[in-house]
């Protein structure tokens, strides 16, 4: 029997507090929801709810938040059985402030943050093999014993040829300074094989202006393959063999773009593992499929747009499948 392969999202899991208020300021706000979230969270639900094996990879407290997160990651056929549980640490918090577009402001609580105290010699090699695929984001990558674990795990997956997935996913409140953020990534970037990023976080990243060639300066290591995000403008993959393919997205009405980036992300991931894929084949079947990739992963990020929160936003796959049969000129692969 084949082993299903596994999509390994690790880093941060957190509790968003989502505003019942838009269009007000953090300080006017005085109401709250409580969310789980956490973008390798939303991610690996997100693919999860689309058919794929998604692992959480975490350290998660064991306060009635912990519990919380542990509870909804089950819920949504996430494998909680790699998180370790932990009296050290809290679980993190984020205040989310909404503007009258959708997007968003945080404050965050983390210091003493569960998810931060995950050590390398809490994973284990045996855990991963070959045709596995790694996700990782940056929030979880500031000086920690959780940051020593991505280096650890990241090696883990060179070693067997599985693939990485990085997703910067940028808070800057998190960051000592712009500086030590923007280093930060650009030395675990060269790592992955496949980097997603917002046009915002193109140009924050590269510091250069123009797209084409600010996308052509993230071809640096084993990255081969680039997804830009550009919001309601849809989405574009561009290969390391140059080659590249857009689609437009969907206009939706905007409700809150809480976890609207991971959904996209977990949906791309989930159709691409659903696919033959291996390292060597990535290009080749992302040329073969990206129609396909890029009207799933921007159809999964807009219907998440379109409602409040996250995790509650994330859709099934045939709500996705039936919202892209209603777009008019799709062809599916």
């Amino acid at each position: 029997m084949n082993r299903l392969k596994k999509i390994f999202c690790i880093g941060e899991t957190l509790i968003d507090f989502i505003p019942d208020q838009k269009e007000k300021a953090l300080q006017e706000v005085t109401g709250f929801e409580r969310v789980a979230g956490g973008a390798p969270m939303n991610a690996a639900i997100a693919a999860a709810k689309y058919g794929a094996n998604a692992v959480m990879l975490t350290k998660i407290a064991n306060d009635h938040f912990g519990d919380y997160i542990v509870g909804v990651l089950e819920e949504n056929g996430v494998d909680v059985s790699y998180i370790i549980r932990s009296d050290e640490g809290e679980t993190g918090l984020a205040f989310v402030s909404v503007d009258k577009s959708g997007e968003r402001s945080f404050h965050f609580y983390r210091k003493n943050a569960a998810d931060l105290l995950l050590s390398p010699e809490e994973v284990k090699q045996e855990w991963f093999h070959q045709g596995d695929l790694l996700h990782f984001c940056s929030i979880d990558l500031v000086e920690s014993p959780m940051k020593q674990a991505h280096i650890k795990v990241i090696e883990d997956f060179q070693k067997i040829g599985g693939m990485i997935s990085f997703d910067p996913n940028i808070r800057l409140p998190l960051w000592p300074d712009e500086s030590s953020c923007r280093e930060t990534i650009l030395t675990f970037l060269p790592l992955a094989d496949i980097v997603k990023v917002s046009d915002e976080e193109l140009r924050f990243i590269t510091s250069i202006d123009d797209e084409q060639e600010a996308v052509a300066s993230l071809f640096t290591g084993r990255v081969n393959v680039v997804v830009l995000t550009k919001g309601g403008e849809g989405a574009a993959v561009y290969l390391k063999n140059g080659e590249s393919y857009e689609d437009k997205g969907f206009k939706v009405a905007v409700s809150d773009t809480t976890g609207a980036g991971d959904a996209f992300i977990g949906g791309f991931l989930s159709e691409l593992m659903s696919i033959d894929i291996s390292k060597e084949t990535l290009c080749e079947q992302i040329s073969k499929h990206h129609r396909r990739l890029l009207t799933f992963a921007n159809a999964s990020g807009a219907l998440t747009a379109s409602v409040k929160g996250a995790i509650h936003a994330a859709p099934g796959k045939q709500h996705v499948l039936n919202f892209i049969s209603s777009r008019p000129g799709i062809n599916e692969k």
